[in-house]
C-alpha cells in the first residue's frame, strides 16, 4: 500500500478554477475520423448542497452548524465532471430544471467543465431535483427531493457517436440507447447500484449483453453471482461480459479480462477519507480513461483507484473529482515521502510520462460556490 501525504480538504469551500485541459490522455490515438466525443452518458442532474465540517451526525430536536458548505451539480453530473476533468471529450444528455438551480447546473457543466450539453434539454415547468448532503466522520447522510421528468426526457433517440458510453444498469429496465450506441461501435461500460428488489438476477439486467465492461462493488458482485469471494465473483461475471472489474473498498480492486485471460489486482491507496460521495463515479471515470488510452489492465486499475482516493479527501460529488493538477501534485508528493515503498512507487510509474512539474498548482483546488446567485457588480 502506498502512503500519501496529500492534505485532506477541511473547512469552508470557495471558488476555484474549473476546467483542466493540461493533459489529453488519448492524444497518441486521435485520428481525423474519430467520433466527436470520447464518452457519452445520460441520467438525472441534481443540485447538490453539501454541508461540511460537522462534528457529528445531526441530532433530532437540535440545530447543527456546519463550518463550510458548497453547491454543485450532482447525480449523473458527478460522472460527467470526473470524465471531463481527466481530459475526455464528454457529452451528456440530461433533463435540466426550468429554475435558477437548473440554470446554475447547466452553466457549471457547460462553461465550467467544458461538457457538451447539446443532447440535453431544459424542461419547462419542471424543478431541479435537489440533494442535501451532510459529511461527517468519513461518512455522509443525504436527503433528496425531486419529481420524475417527462418520459421522453432526457436520452435522445439516437445517441451521438462516441468512443465509449457509461450506462447505469437497473433491474428490469432496458434503455434502447445502449443497444443503439453499441451497434455503432461505442464501448459500453456498465455501472450498477443496489438491487432493491432483492432478486440479484443478472438476467434482469438485459443491457449487460451490450457492455464491454461491468463494474460492481464486491458485495454486488457476490450477490449477483452467488460466489463466496469477490475474486471468484469477478471470474463468474466474465461469463456474461468480457471484462469484469470488482471494487474491494479498502482492499483496492480486482479485474478479469475474458478476451485475453489477463487478471489484475491493485491495492488501495491509504488516505484520510472525508467524504465518499461520488468516489464510485470517479473510479469508473478513471478506468474508462485508462481503457480508452489503451493502458495495461493493472495501470487502469491503479489509475482508477488513485483518482477515487484523491476524491474522498475532498467533500462533495463533482466538487471532489480530481483533474491532472491534483494527480501531478500527488505524484510529486508521494515521491518525497521518506522510506516510501519502491514497489508501490513503481506501480504508479506510468504517471511519469503523463504529468510534469508545470501541471502542479496549489492543491487541493476549491471548486464549490458557497451561494448560488450572487449579484454581479456593474
Amino acid at each position: 500500500m502506498i502512503a500519501s501525504t496529500a492534505p485532506a480538504g477541511k473547512g469552508p469551500a470557495g471558488k476555484g478554477s474549473h476546467r483542466q485541459t493540461q493533459v489529453d490522455p488519448l492524444a497518441p490515438l486521435r485520428a481525423p475520423d474519430d467520433p466527436p466525443w470520447d464518452v457519452y452518458l445520460t441520467g438525472t442532474v441534481f443540485l447538490d448542497i453539501i454541508f461540511t465540517g460537522l462534528d457529528s451526525a445531526p441530532v433530532r430536536g437540535t440545530e447543527s452548524w456546519a463550518r463550510g458548505m458548497g453547491s454543485s451539480p450532482g447525480g449523473v453530473a458527478n460522472m460527467a465532471t470526473a470524465l471531463a476533468r481527466l481530459g475526455l471529450r464528454t457529452s451528456l444528455a440530461a433533463a435540466f430544471g426550468d429554475d435558477h438551480y437548473g440554470d446554475y447546473c447547466w452553466d457549471a457543466l457547460e462553461h465550467g467543465e467544458g461538457i457538451d450539453l447539446s443532447p440535453s434539454r431544459t424542461v419547462p415547468g419542471w424543478h431541479s431535483p435537489v440533494t442535501v448532503s451532510m459529511a461527517y466522520e468519513g461518512e455522509r447522510t443525504m436527503v433528496s427531493h425531486g419529481h420524475e421528468p417527462p418520459p421522453e426526457e432526457p436520452a435522445p433517440e439516437c445517441p451521438p457517436r462516441a468512443r465509449a458510453a457509461v450506462a447505469s444498469l437497473a433491474p428490469g429496465v432496458s434503455a434502447p440507447w445502449i443497444a443503439q450506441a453499441a451497434s455503432k461501435g461505442t464501448r459500453v461500460f456498465g455501472d450498477v447500484g443496489w438491487d432493491d428488489t432483492g432478486a440479484w438476477d443478472l438476467a434482469a439486467l438485459p443491457d449487460l449483453r451490450h457492455c464491454e465492461a461491468f463494474l460492481p462493488n464486491a458485495e454486488e458482485a457476490m450477490r449477483y453471482t452467488g460466489a463466496d469471494c469477490p475474486r471468484a465473483a469477478a471470474h463468474a461475471l466474465t461469463e456474461h461480459v468480457p471484462l469484469a472489474v470488482v471494487t474491494l473498498g479498502a482492499d483496492g480492486a480486482y479485474a478479469v479480462d475474458r478476451r485475453t485471460g489477463e487478471t489484475a489486482e491493485v491495492p488501495a491507496i491509504e488516505v484520510e477519507a472525508l467524504d465518499p460521495t461520488g468516489a464510485g463515479d470517479v473510479f469508473v471515470a478513471g478506468f474508462v480513461t485508462g481503457t480508452l488510452a489503451d493502458w495495461p489492465l493493472a495501470d487502469r486499475l491503479a489509475f482508477a483507484g488513485l483518482t477515487a482516493a484523491l476524491s474522498v479527501q475532498e467533500f462533495g460529488g463533482s466538487l471532489s473529482a480530481p483533474g491532472w493538477s491534483e494527480i501531478a501534485a500527488w505524484w510529486r508528493r508521494v515521491q518525497s515521502v521518506e522510506r516510501q515503498s519502491a514497489v508501490a512507487l513503481e506501480r504508479y510509474g506510468f504517471l511519469a510520462d503523463l504529468v510534469s512539474e508545470e501541471l502542479v498548482r496549489p492543491w487541493p483546488l476549491r471548486r464549490a460556490v458557497p451561494t448560488i446567485g450572487f449579484r454581479r457588480s456593474a
